[in-house]
């Protein structure tokens, strides 16, 4: 059994990244318990394992529920541009009808100038014909004269004439430009219809999906309370054995408060550091151009300065933690926070870096590096499998990102994980 818990704190130090645990008992220790933890150690083994596994069945859980929700949000995106294009393309139809209409007042004036023409000439009894005034001219100043007004008549006829053509041309044309943007207007309005069905499904899944979620965690919960149980009572049967659990309890607590104290000071000194260069640049009547070293670690900054922040689905905008969606429970309404690509686009807000609200849209912000490559201030990737995108994070340095990672959890500086990890990172600075 003690082998079993020995195994179990080494791997759970080496996941940590953390200093060595209290010392392993001596081989005189092991054997005196040996006798007394035989009959547990098989289903202390089991147990643990059991526990594993739960823990494993979370992450699963936690990482399906935010692929629902990042498509939730893709979807929303979506929703919207498509609502933008018909309303922009209904705008277009109304100004084609408006030159239509005004195309067929055109044609009514011209058509009416044509008629008080040809009125006129028939009122005055005008000879429009090839001789027409001038046969009746009675000395040759009155031949120049009638000549000058045969040709104003011409002339106006024919301006008469062009200027009703051209209307029904313009009226041609602006009905073609009508049906035309009406056609896209209708075409736009059925797109944005598509998309709200998809945005409905899509959030119904989200919906969906946090139920089951909700319902499988409990269960996970209900199990893991009832293995922690026997495994309590397992240990309980070793008085060294549980001593050596205490000391253990106690040592994780120290990393716990350790790592606490860490980033509230990684935190307090990005705040430090963002006060500093907002008031460097009002004494200098604005902020130079921050070159890339200093934009990344600005951006660092202002990520590091939400730690402790929780994590609100669809929170957080460029100005700071925002309410998010309503989820099934409508858990996000009443309270602030970042999820994790609201916490991109406020920590790069900042160095003048305007992203897509969407992780999986984030990913195509930038130019893309290898994680080889990885400097402070680029977002790595996460996704499920073969799925989409579900997770953005941004590198810190020192093989460390910080992230806003699920509901229950708050911002936090974590070591690079490389389980979904996408080959390739964005880089925008």
């Amino acid at each position: 059994m003690l082998l079993v818990l020995v195994a179990l704190l080494g791997a759970t130090s080496t996941a940590l990244a953390q200093p060595t645990p209290p010392p392993n008992p001596s081989d005189d220790d092991l054997q005196r318990s040996r006798s007394s933890v035989t009959s547990h150690a098989e289903e202390v083994g089991r147990l643990t394992a059991q526990l594993v596994e739960l823990d494993s069945r979370t992450d699963d859980l936690q990482v399906a529920l935010a692929a629902r929700r990042e498509t939730a949000e893709a979807a929303l995106v979506d929703l919207q541009n498509a609502r933008d294009a018909a309303a922009a393309a209904a705008r277009r139809a109304e100004a084609a009808r408006i030159e239509t209409d005004a195309a067929s007042v055109a044609i009514d004036a011209a058509r009416d100038r044509l008629d008080e023409f040809v009125t006129v000439t028939y009122q005055q009894g005008l000879d429009n014909g090839p001789l027409g005034l001038l046969a009746e001219a009675t000395d040759p100043a009155d031949v120049v004269a009638r000549a000058e007004l045969s040709d104003e008549i011409a002339r106006s006829q024919l301006v008469a004439q062009e200027s009703l053509e051209r209307a029904r041309v313009d009226k041609a044309n602006a009905d073609s430009a009508a049906r035309a943007a009406l056609d896209e207007a209708r075409a736009r309005e059925a797109e944005a219809r598509s998309a709200k069905v998809v945005a409905d499904e899509a959030f119904a899944a989200a919906d969906a999906a946090a139920r089951e979620q909700a319902a499988q965690l409990a269960a996970v919960d209900a199990q893991r309370g009832d293995v922690q149980r026997r495994l309590d009572a397992a240990e309980s049967a070793d008085a060294g054995l549980h001593d050596q659990r205490a000391r253990y309890d106690d040592w994780k607590r120290q990393l716990a408060q350790e790592q606490a104290a860490r980033e509230r000071a990684e935190r307090d000194a990005a705040a430090t550091r963002l006060a500093a260069a907002a008031s460097a640049a009002e004494d200098g009547g604005g902020s130079a151009p921050a070159g890339r070293g200093g934009g990344a670690q600005r951006a660092i900054d202002r990520a590091m300065s939400q730690v402790g922040v929780q994590y609100v689905w669809g929170g957080g905008t460029g100005r700071g933690p925002s309410t998010g969606i309503p989820d099934a429970f409508g858990s996000s309404l009443d309270r602030l926070g970042f999820d994790c690509s609201g916490l991109m686009l406020y920590a790069f807000n900042g160095v003048g870096v305007s992203l897509p609200r969407v992780s999986r849209n984030q990913y195509d912000a930038g130019r893309k590096v290898p994680v080889s490559d990885l400097r402070p201030g680029d977002m790595v990737f996460y996704q499920n499998g073969g799925g989409p995108i579900h997770h953005v994070a941004m590198y810190v340095g020192r093989e460390k990102m910080i992230e806003a990672p699920y509901t229950g959890a708050s911002v936090r500086v974590v070591p690079l994980r490389t389980k979904g990890l996408l080959p390739q990172a964005a880089r925008v600075l």
